[in-house]
């Protein structure tokens, strides 16, 4: 078998004219899943997520969502799809009887109810999320009591990155 040369596509040249006409720019986050808590917006007591892209117009986002120890999103369920990567830590849903680590993908299929929970583990529980839609909060019946969406998102991120000292604007870079 004959070895590749190293970086062989140095010599190829890149594209000119890279976006089409009102298109935007990509969104690079280095070190997105960073420790800094001052990106993380806090969603409950032990909870927290920092969004790395925001589309208010199709209420989607992308995020890493985080916990340093044992924690809990409420209970809630998505009208549409979510994918989450898990980076680190471990994670789960009382509902089903899988336990999420470093590595791990997970597909939700619209309309499912669950309570995701952070169990105790050595690194923090960091998983990348894409989510289209709102959540909507869930009694301990199941029952419908509000919903969370892109707006409240948005709202919940600039109070914090004001509070932070990093400005409220600084979400609105991440739309698209």
């Amino acid at each position: 078998m004959q070895k590749m040369a190293e970086e062989f596509w140095r010599s190829i040249p890149a594209i000119k004219n890279v976006f089409k006409p009102d298109a935007k720019p990509e969104v690079h986050i280095a070190n997105a899943a960073t420790d800094d808590r001052r990106y993380y917006v806090p969603f409950t007591d032990t909870v927290s997520s920092r969004p790395l892209w925001i589309s208010p117009s199709q209420n989607r986002w992308a995020d890493i969502l985080r916990a340093d120890g044992p924690g809990l999103v409420n209970r809630h369920y998505h009208p549409h799809e979510v994918f989450a990567f898990t980076l680190s830590g471990k994670w789960s849903y009382l509902e089903h009887d899988w336990i999420a680590t470093a590595g791990d993908f997970v597909y939700e299929t619209p309309g499912e109810s669950h309570t995701l929970v952070a169990h105790h583990h050595p690194d923090p529980m960091l998983v990348h999320f894409n989510v289209k839609g709102p959540l909507i909060w869930l009694d301990d019946q199941g029952n419908s009591i509000g919903h969370f969406d892109v707006h409240d998102y948005i709202a919940l991120a600039r109070a914090h990155y004001e509070k932070v000292g990093l400005g409220a604007g600084y979400v609105d870079t991440l739309f698209r």
